[in-house]
């Protein structure tokens, strides 16, 4: 398994997870419509996307990072916005190596740190973040608000 920086290159490969990821949280599949959101966060820099692949190249998982910035730190952060690996590859090791190479980045890039959201009901999802030393916060709440 590899680990690559994804590019609009290669939207038509990660294009199919991405939908497969979107159908995983409820909602319709929308192949072009992924192309269009990929192409267009990889065109524009707003997104980071690392891609696991296998020896011949067919995509296991990805994880998408967008930028933020912690005022009180004044540095950046890394929203770990989405976290997939396909049917066929869970359970392999693909999202410990994703996750740790999303961690590799937020180092290499200076940043404060990286901070995720899961489902309350995501156990195996909790587990393996817990596992691999994130903590969960105690400290603050989430709200949210629809435009």
């Amino acid at each position: 398994m590899k680990i690559i920086r994804a590019n609009v290159s290669q939207v038509d490969a990660l294009a199919p997870m991405f939908d497969d990821y979107r159908v995983f949280y409820g909602q319709q599949s929308d192949i072009e419509g992924a192309r269009r959101f990929l192409r267009t966060r990889l065109e524009n820099n707003e997104s980071v996307v690392f891609i696991a692949v296998d020896d011949e190249g067919h995509g296991l998982g990805f994880v998408q990072l967008y930028p933020s910035f912690t005022s009180t730190s004044m540095r950046k952060l890394w929203i770990l916005n989405d976290l997939f690996v396909t049917k066929e590859a869970r359970g392999t090791g693909v999202a410990t190596a994703l996750l740790e190479r999303a961690r590799v980045y937020a180092i290499e890039t200076h940043a404060r740190g990286l901070t995720l959201q899961t489902a309350i009901d995501n156990e195996a999802a909790q587990k393996l973040y817990e596992k691999l030393g994130w903590r969960r916060d105690e400290e603050f709440y989430t709200y949210y608000i629809d435009a």
